[in-house]
């Protein structure tokens, strides 16, 4: 018999403010738009250390980091193949397929390791970026952890990853 324990967090700061704009497989983008993103988390241990799963002292910081990172920020998908973004001194100029340009000082701007700035592509990095800081600050590996990011009430996704 598995026996598995788990936590969740939700906090009412678990969330960020923040700008993007899709772009679609065909090269098409959908308009530059926003978001108050909320996350939670749901973390999984095969047993208990101390009677916990992993102290809630110790995770709620490490989310809320993450988060308050993407906070005010226009997203961008550093690994899509339909945009480019060039290096203009204080600024990133980009453009799309549809021929769009924008013109955006680094300070707003927030470039990340994904495909595309998704619900789900946002909740891979969050997953990626909590297991990385746990790991780093408290040599802790959750069995599997799940990410929710709600783009808007009622409409959100989830990455669930498994240690293998």
């Amino acid at each position: 018999m598995d026996i598995n324990y788990s936590i969740k967090v939700y906090k009412q700061y678990f969330n960020f403010a923040a700008s993007h704009f899709l772009i679609f497989e065909n090269g098409e983008r959908e308009p530059l738009h926003g978001h108050n993103y909320r996350v939670m988390l749901k973390g999984e241990a095969p047993k208990l250390s101390g009677d916990m799963v992993f102290d809630f002292l110790d995770i709620k910081p490490i989310v809320r980091e993450v988060c308050d990172s993407l906070d005010h920020k226009l997203l961008l998908p550093k690994d899509n193949p339909h945009l480019k973004i060039h290096d203009h001194g204080k600024s990133y100029h980009l453009m799309t397929p549809d021929e769009s340009e924008f013109l955006i000082p680094k300070q707003d701007v927030l470039i990340l390791p994904i495909s595309n700035t998704s619900a789900e592509r946002l909740a891979i990095y969050l997953c990626e970026e909590i297991s990385r800081i746990t790991q780093e600050r408290f040599k802790f590996t959750f069995s599997a952890l799940e990410v929710e990011v709600e783009e808007t009430p009622g409409q959100s996704a989830i990455y669930a990853h498994k240690e293998m």
